[in-house]
């Protein structure tokens, strides 16, 4: 029986985490260039205030 290839499977993992990281902040990016603001959009989005 074969034994497994330890660093072969640790190069891919952190192959497709540093390309999963990439494409974040790639989105990050985007977002940025096309006016997107986090501030105003979180506070549209917390709905009423309910005062009981």
């Amino acid at each position: 029986m074969a034994k497994p290839n330890y660093k072969f499977a640790k190069r891919q993992k952190e192959l497709a985490k540093k390309k999963k990281k990439e494409e974040k902040l790639k989105r990050k990016q985007t977002k940025k260039e096309d006016g997107f603001d986090p501030a105003t959009d979180a506070e549209a989005d917390d709905g009423p205030d309910e005062t009981s």
